[in-house]
């Protein structure tokens, strides 16, 4: 990697620059994270960014600032969390406070309300698209018990309606059995 300098710079632009045009939530700069930082940059390995995308989902506040938070981290400490911070937060802060100056001229524009609504439509197709990388790359892993964690995560929340928060806690558990009894597996 080059100086801590440059990574910052590349880090601050890159964030910058995919929180200005990210449309749709926390789960569509996941994916634009995992194509700049996995795919073009190598920065993070595939198996990481999951990790990373795991710990922001799971963390208090908007998936996209915890997502650039752990990102900025791990590439360079703390200085790499806040700028990665800073440069998430400059876009979103700018447009809604641009939109609340003219929201009277923009709530009733009908160009406006159909332009949004195409923008979901193309926000459902790109989370769609993260959920089937995310599957991707612990299908491929083929740990049948990671497949198993997953399909009965996704079973429970959209069957039998159980709360997510209840899900989250369940496979964080059974994260933390797995790796002790990993660990105590290796110490024999």
């Amino acid at each position: 990697m080059k100086s801590k300098r440059e990574v910052l710079l590349k880090l601050f632009i890159s964030t910058l620059y995919l929180s200005a045009f990210t449309f749709g939530g926390g789960y569509v700069i996941v994916t634009l994270m995992k194509k700049k930082f996995v795919d073009e940059y190598r920065w993070i390995r595939e198996d990481e960014m999951l990790d990373l995308v795991a710990i922001a989902q799971s963390s208090p506040g908007a998936i996209a600032v915890n997502g650039a938070i752990v990102v900025g981290y791990k590439l360079a400490g703390m200085p790499g969390a806040v700028t990665a911070i800073i440069a998430t937060i400059i876009p979103p802060f700018l447009i809604i406070s641009l939109i609340s100056v003219f929201y009277h001229a923009f709530r009733s524009s009908f160009l406006i309300s159909q332009l949004l609504e195409g923008m979901q439509a193309g926000v459902g197709a790109v989370i769609a698209a993260v959920v089937y990388e995310m599957a991707g790359g612990i299908i491929q892993g083929k740990n049948p018990v990671s497949i198993l964690i997953m399909a009965g995560a996704f079973a429970a929340t959209c069957f039998l309606s159980v709360n997510v928060v209840f899900v989250i806690l369940t496979c964080g558990l059974i994260g933390v059995a797995r790796t002790l009894y990993a660990r105590k597996e290796r110490e024999k």
